[in-house]
């Protein structure tokens, strides 16, 4: 799908990832709106590209926040692209080194950031795509959503974030298919070690270590890599319902 002249929406869109992946939508010639909860940082970049970006400063698990993000990005044009990377977790152990047990309010907050976040924005979302005219291929939107490896193999302490995780995973085929009728794709990344702001402010010793058991790039991936995947799924109109893994071929060991 050509974004040339259509708009765009990216949840997280003021983030490391989020952000790489507006910067490439606003190159590729499209609209986008950057939905974030962070006011500043969203407004900061949205003044930076200016043109046809616009920040929209909400929650993703409120329906009337979505439902304002979509309406600004219909507005724009016809919404053809939702990158969905919102999307954060804690360490914390099913029962933890002290005895006690994993804190239920944190796992729930986690599981309703990611799973309930992203079906809220996918389920509104795709409601103005089916009402696109279809492109040469068929086409009226596609969805990117993002996971995380820790959602195939999760780590010690990555139960809510490993949990959430594999339930973006989860609604990847299910979702491609409910959708496929009124020609949406939907896709999903998992991503590894990204090299996000938040990532690169660890201390050096800790960077290196989690670098160690990457074969191939040793080193973090760039956000820059990862809009770069988002771009290829938005142009290829023969991927939908996959999950890919940007890894550099690092499966995560126990702990």
């Amino acid at each position: 799908m050509n974004l040339n002249g259509r708009s765009t929406l990216v949840t997280g869109g003021a983030g490391g990832l989020g952000e790489a992946v507006v910067r490439s939508f606003a190159a590729a010639g499209a609209s986008v709106v950057i939905f974030d909860a962070a006011a500043d940082r969203a407004r900061h970049l949205a003044d930076e590209l200016g043109g046809s970006v616009l920040a929209v400063v909400g929650d993703v698990l409120s329906e009337t926040s979505v439902g304002e993000a979509v309406e600004v990005a219909t507005g724009l044009g016809e919404l053809s692209a939702v990158a969905v990377v919102h999307g954060a977790g804690v360490a914390a152990r099913t029962v933890n080194r002290d005895g006690t047990p994993h804190d239920l309010d944190l796992f729930q907050r986690t599981i309703n950031l990611n799973i309930v976040g992203t079906f809220n924005v996918v389920r509104l979302a795709a409601v103005a795509m089916a009402g696109n005219e279809p492109d040469e291929h068929g086409q009226r939107g596609v969805f990117i959503n993002t996971a995380s490896i820790a959602g195939l193999e999760g780590q010690t302490g990555q139960v809510a974030y490993g949990s959430a995780k594999a339930g973006i995973i989860g609604m990847t085929l299910p979702v491609a298919r409910d959708l496929s009728p009124m020609g949406i794709r939907v896709n999903t990344i998992a991503p590894g070690t990204m090299g996000t702001p938040l990532m690169r402010s660890m201390p050096e010793e800790m960077q290196e270590k989690l670098v160690s058991t990457i074969p191939f790039p040793r080193r973090m991936g760039e956000p820059a890599e990862f809009a770069a995947l988002v771009g290829h799924i938005v142009e290829n109109p023969y991927l939908n319902g996959e999950v890919i893994r940007l890894d550099g071929a690092l499966r995560f060991p126990p702990k």
